[in-house]
């Protein structure tokens, strides 16, 4: 009956989600636990109701069901394995979310709540079509009786709503941690929040997403259907999360080569067996997420290749610092009041800005500051360990400041806690110095197509100002032209 509306109502429901964005969850976030805890709940009491008639049904747990299946019923099972990895989808969003929450949350809530309720619903689910095979066109709706249809659908798409915020989330944090390492270039950042500092919104990605998920919807109008693009979508992210893991144990945790293996490669074959299946309906639709895995690893890696190029064009049009330092002694240079602070990728050389501030104007002010931010490869760093200062000249500072992948840089805020060191800074008397790149071609660097797409992404780059949150009014860009 409802079939009709089934897409305006899609529609209406994710432009809703989507406009929300920008008022931040925190509203609301109180109540996606308990909404969850009921769905699952929900999940659980459907299931017993209907295992109740077919107690055997329990029997499914055992793995050597499967394996004889598998044996008896190759070529079957082997097609059968792409139908059956969508019932661990979002398994693959754990990794992710661990570094939102920590293991334990994730693992109580696995064991305890979770995984419980799926294999009493799937339990519920197989009991029901043993009693009546008909069951089998939507055995997950025809588990509740006839008066808890409707809450059910209401249930399950606040549910879907819920688990499709946590998704949005997901691409805002990951762009801007993509942003801080280096792989996209900055894009206007949102806080929505003032106690929680993971909550953000990215306009142009919000809406870029939306776009996307609309054009998806109207692509594929069924859920089924896209269950082909959905399949490959998390089989190659899994792949993706084993690799991964094996190289976490090899590197960081310093395991030896062969426990690596004997540890990586059963998941490496259940992932790729699973793969191997999903990818029979890459015609299908399993071509979506792999187009927009190639366009993305093309962006970043275009990105992140010519921001390394610029820096190295840019470092051979300067000079050492040391050699800089010692050349402005004395009175050879007129000195202004107040303090400059020039942003600069590395303290081995002068920053442009400095050099074109010195070309244009003959000036150098009462106090010098370059200063660097750096990235490291943890998701928070402590304020403690937030800056270091050095003073290599007199009135002359190099101050490097380090931000983990998940924070946003801040710097009145970096510069207020200098007071530590005995550097004052008032906002009011200082100036910001930043470089303007304006690039052009050349014969070297990147191919034709790459360097126009480089181009592309910097002239629509967010403005450096919002990104470090720097007072506009304090700003003083200075251009140059860079071949690329």
């Amino acid at each position: 009956m409802l079939e009709p509306y089934v897409l305006p109502i899609t529609i209406t429901v994710l432009g809703s989600l989507f406009f929300i964005q920008r008022r931040g969850t925190s509203s609301v976030g109180t109540l996606f636990g308990p909404i969850m805890l009921l769905w699952f709940l929900t999940l659980a009491w459907l299931g017993i109701i209907n295992i109740s008639r077919h107690p055997d049904v329990l029997h499914l747990i055992n793995p050597l069901w499967a394996i004889r299946f598998i044996v008896e019923h190759q070529v079957i099972s082997f097609v059968v394995l792409g139908a059956v990895v969508l019932t661990v989808t979002g398994g693959e969003a754990l990794y992710a979310d661990m570094g939102h929450f920590g293991r334990k949350p994730i693992y109580r809530a696995w064991f305890f709540v979770v995984f419980p309720a799926l294999v009493l619903n799937y339990c519920g689910q197989g009991a029901l079509i043993l009693s009546d095979p008909s069951a089998v066109e939507n055995p997950f709706y025809l588990l509740a009786p006839k008066w808890a249809l409707y809450p059910m659908i209401g249930l399950s798409t606040v549910a879907a709503v819920i688990a499709s915020q946590a998704v949005i989330s997901g691409v805002f944090s990951v762009t801007r941690q993509a942003v801080q390492l280096g792989y996209l270039p900055r894009f206007e950042i949102q806080h929505t929040s003032s106690k929680t500092i993971g909550q953000i919104y990215i306009p142009s990605v919000n809406w870029s997403l939306f776009a996307a998920i609309i054009l998806l919807v109207l692509t594929f109008r069924t859920s089924s259907n896209l269950a082909s693009a959905y399949g490959i979508a998390v089989t190659m992210t899994m792949i993706c999360d084993t690799i991964l893991a094996m190289v976490v144990a090899y590197k960081l945790w310093k395991w030896k080569p062969l426990s690596v293996l004997a540890i990586g490669i059963p998941f490496l074959l259940i992932d790729f067996a699973f793969f191997g299946a999903t990818s029979l309906k890459i015609v299908q639709g399993g071509w979506v997420p792999l187009t927009i895995g190639v366009v993305m690893v093309t962006l970043m890696s275009t990105w992140k290749r010519g921001r390394n190029l610029l820096a190295e064009r840019l470092s051979r049009e300067t000079m050492p610092l040391n050699l800089f330092v010692n050349s402005i002694g004395g009175d050879s240079v007129q000195t202004v009041p107040g303090t400059a602070v020039f942003m600069t990728g590395s303290h081995q050389y002068v920053p442009h800005a400095m050099l074109h501030n010195m070309k244009h104007n003959k000036i150098l002010h009462e106090r010098n500051v370059l200063l660097t931010l750096v990235t490291r490869d943890i998701p928070f760093v402590s304020d403690d360990d937030r800056f270091l200062v050095s003073e290599i000249a007199h009135n002359f500072y190099l101050i490097t400041g380090y931000y983990g992948f998940k924070e946003q840089p801040d710097i009145p805020a970096l510069l207020a806690q200098c007071h530590h060191m005995g550097l004052e800074f008032d906002m009011m008397d200082t100036s910001f110095f930043l470089s303007r790149e304006r690039i052009i071609s050349s014969a070297t660097g990147l191919t034709g197509w790459r360097r126009k797409l480089f181009m592309a992404m910097s002239r629509n780059a967010g403005a450096a100002t919002d990104f470090f949150q720097i007072p506009t009014n304090r700003v003083v860009e200075l251009g140059t032209q860079v071949e690329l």
